[in-house]
């Protein structure tokens, strides 16, 4: 009778073992290949495929900060919220080396898997010295399944360096920064301030990186000093210089929308010198899709 409750007990433990299975998604060494997906001033873009399951990828934008993010773009999104551990692994040729935990990932309905600026910089330093981030989690479809992501370093370091290298000469401002800008303007000229010019050049070199533009507003205003009319063309001048501006930097000219207001929509009265300078200025509003 012991014997068979013996026999028993090992029959189902070994029946639960085999119900358990883990798949594991990874690059096999001969095929991991990561990849400079976008290389611009305007975002860096570093993407790992993971064959059956998706693409890894690293990004950074223009930002007044440094910035980076890890996304997890999965063929199958996830079913219901849950938590994947996140773990270093070191590869079979650093015997004696343990892996260890970097963070937890938040799964949510239906979204990408992605994770913060510290964990995405801590999972390229780990790939970067030969480890491997790897991701743990309960398969959303399968109770008796467990999902392990793991990232190959093989063939990392050479498209890092190029990565880093995009980041390093990435705009240090967005479009956000530069969407809505006020010019300002020398008394009874063209000639923008000099801080102004400043802000010019800025938006100068983001139009020469940025194609997708759908309109450019330039509306130009002046002071009520002197003559309406007068004030009235030199409006129009200064929005139609900064036009051409633009348009020397890549924009084409039908997609620039110039407008000359004079001495209407004042922003500050006009009895003092420095209120009048305040609204001798060219508005620039840009706009996307």
């Amino acid at each position: 009778m012991k014997y068979r409750l013996l026999t028993l007990a090992i029959s189902i433990g070994l029946c639960t073992t085999a119900n358990a299975a883990m798949r594991h998604y990874n690059a096999p060494i001969e095929s991991s290949q990561w990849v400079l997906k976008t290389d611009s001033k305007l975002q860096c873009a570093l993407e790992h495929n993971v064959p059956g399951y998706g693409v890894a990828i690293f990004s950074s934008v223009a930002s007044k900060q440094l910035n980076m993010l890890f996304d997890l773009d999965m063929k199958l999104l996830p079913k219901h919220f849950d938590t994947a551990a996140v773990y270093s692994v070191p590869p079979s040729w650093m015997p004696g080396k343990a892996q260890r935990k970097i963070a937890d990932m938040t799964l949510r309905t239906q979204y990408d898997g992605d994770l913060p600026e510290k964990v995405a910089w801590t999972m390229l330093s780990e790939l970067e010295k030969g480890f491997r981030p790897t991701l743990h989690y309960q398969d959303w479809y399968n109770d008796n399944d467990k999902v392990v992501v793991s990232l190959n370093a093989s063939n990392f370091y050479d498209t890092y360096t190029a990565f880093t290298d995009c980041i390093t000469n990435l705009l240090p401002y967005s479009f956000e920064d530069i969407a809505y800008t006020v010019l300002t303007y020398e008394s009874n000229s063209i000639d923008l301030t000099r801080y102004s010019q400043k802000q010019l050049n800025r938006i100068g070199e983001y139009l020469k990186a940025d194609n997708n533009l759908d309109l450019v507003l330039v509306d130009g205003y002046s002071d009520a000093y002197g003559a309406r009319y007068k004030n009235q063309q030199l409006s129009v001048e200064r929005a139609e210089t900064i036009k051409g501006y633009f348009v020397e930097m890549g924009v084409e000219g039908d997609r620039i929308d110039v407008t000359g207001h004079g001495e209407r929509r004042h922003i500050s009265p006009n009895d003092t010198p420095e209120a009048r300078a305040k609204n001798r200025r060219v508005v620039v509003q840009l706009s996307r899709s």
